[in-house]
């Protein structure tokens, strides 16, 4: 499934939302989606390209469990599933991401958008670097780009990742990015499995993910692809950035490899994709693939039920863990293995069953009623970080250090007086609700509905 098919399936999920005047992609289309944020966006004309740009098609939750043909409700389970059984993608002998191969490459074809006038330059944030490691086997992630010329882009390379550990060892790599993917890939490209585990065996274990060798390249690549960029990883090195991240800051300027391309092909109807960064779209593939790797993590101390990275926290920092608690400690417990899931985790709430995650009101409610600083607060000093994070200590050549908090908003079941709990009064932690009524039969015609 391409991102025309991706799109028509949104409509069953979203409210669209279609630009049919010319928008230029320096400056003005990002503004556009800024002001369109959690809605599926389609530019028909992108002036200085032949190409109609998406954008927006992970800004929900929702998308993205449509994208994958679950529920919602069933998304974390589908991704943990997956990356529990990856499962190897068939090959395929012709693909729609080489109808057209074009040799003469000039990147300026593209309608690659400038989001802000502060930025070094026009940016790719959409696409999946696909690379082959000879010790542990083929890697995809995804890298902001930077246009440089018609055929040099300027890639960011997260330190310690896939790609990085690769170029590290010197020598060209050969590599392939893939723009407008189906959702399968583009969430598989964001998880980060243990070394050795192909992300794009998580893809097709999401959904069918058949792949086609390049032309250039031995390697292969999503056949569904919108466009792929063949080209060699290089150790030439330029400026790379500013660029808005994922906090909404600017990310400061690196010396970073240049990606030559040396080969485009594309679908013949080819549709570019966006991704706007520091956005609900990027936050969202940022966070949602580390949910289920805390989900793992947890469930091998105590029950786990649900895991949110919450967006008040950048997608990234903050996490609320739900459990079903079945001994005193669970909580703690909990917590410990939440960082462990997640590295570059700061700050985590667990809660009880009965806590809707998804609504920080219930969460606070939590913490005002079960939680007390000196007994269920987990404190950890000089901690590993991540690098977006702006009030932690950042050293060059350095990982990031941070202080971490957990916080135990679980159902106590010891008293202050140390003495256990008993089962009436931990029942006395529950909210009591208020019985429903039907509406109509209390207020006149037109003034109201009904309330179950």
């Amino acid at each position: 499934m391409g991102v025309r098919a991706l799109w028509q399936r949104l409509q069953e999920v979203a409210q669209p939302a279609v630009i049919r005047r010319e928008v230029d992609p320096h400056l003005e289309m990002a503004r556009v989606i800024h002001r369109l944020e959690g809605r599926p966006i389609w530019f028909d004309s992108a002036r200085g390209s032949e190409y109609p740009v998406a954008a927006g098609l992970c800004s929900h939750r929702d998308y993205m469990a449509a994208g994958l043909g679950v529920a919602r409700e069933g998304l974390i389970s589908a991704l943990a599933e997956a990356l529990a059984h990856p499962q190897p993608p068939p090959v395929v002998a012709e693909a729609p991401c080489q109808e057209v191969v074009e040799r003469e490459v000039d990147l300026r074809a593209l309608p690659i958008l400038t989001h802000l006038a502060e930025d070094g330059g026009p940016y790719i944030t959409s696409g999946v670097a696909i690379i082959q490691d000879p010790q542990y086997g083929r890697n995809m992630s995804i890298h902001r780009l930077l246009r440089l010329d018609e055929r040099r882009l300027a890639a960011r390379l997260v330190e310690g990742r896939g790609t990085e550990t690769a170029w590290s060892r010197g020598g060209d790599i050969p590599m392939a990015v893939c723009i407008g993917n189906d959702m399968p890939v583009l969430v598989a490209a964001a998880m980060s499995p243990a070394k050795g585990v192909d992300e794009l065996a998580i893809a097709q274990a999401l959904a069918p993910t058949p792949l086609v060798k390049c032309r250039t390249l031995d390697l292969y690549v999503p056949a569904e692809a919108e466009f792929v960029l063949e080209g060699r990883l290089t150790h030439q090195l330029v400026a790379e950035g500013p660029f808005l991240d994922l906090t909404e800051k600017p990310d400061i300027v690196r010396q970073q490899p240049v990606f030559v391309v040396e080969c485009l092909t594309h679908r013949r109807d080819a549709v570019y994709q966006a991704l706007l960064a520091g956005g609900q779209e990027h936050k969202l593939l940022m966070g949602v693939p580390r949910e289920p790797t805390i989900f793992a993590e947890v469930n091998q101390v105590c029950r786990c039920l649900n895991v949110l990275i919450t967006p008040g926290g950048a997608s990234w920092l903050h996490a609320v863990v739900q459990i079903a608690k079945r001994a005193p400690d669970d909580g703690p417990r909990a917590i410990q293995a939440a960082f462990r899931g997640h590295s570059s985790l700061k700050h985590v709430v667990v809660v009880d069953e009965d806590i809707d995650l998804y609504d920080p009101h219930s969460v606070e409610w939590a913490i005002a009623t079960r939680f007390q600083a000196d007994r269920d607060l987990v404190l950890l000093r000089e901690q590993p970080s991540s690098s977006l994070d702006p009030s932690a200590l950042h050293v060059p050549g350095q990982k990031s250090r941070t202080a971490k908090l957990g916080v135990d908003a679980t159902i106590p079941w010891t008293a202050a007086d140390g003495r256990a709990h008993t089962p009436a009064e931990i029942e006395g932690f529950y909210r009591v609700g208020y019985g429903g009524v039907d509406l109509a039969e209390y207020l006149d015609e037109g003034e109201g509905g009904s309330c179950a």
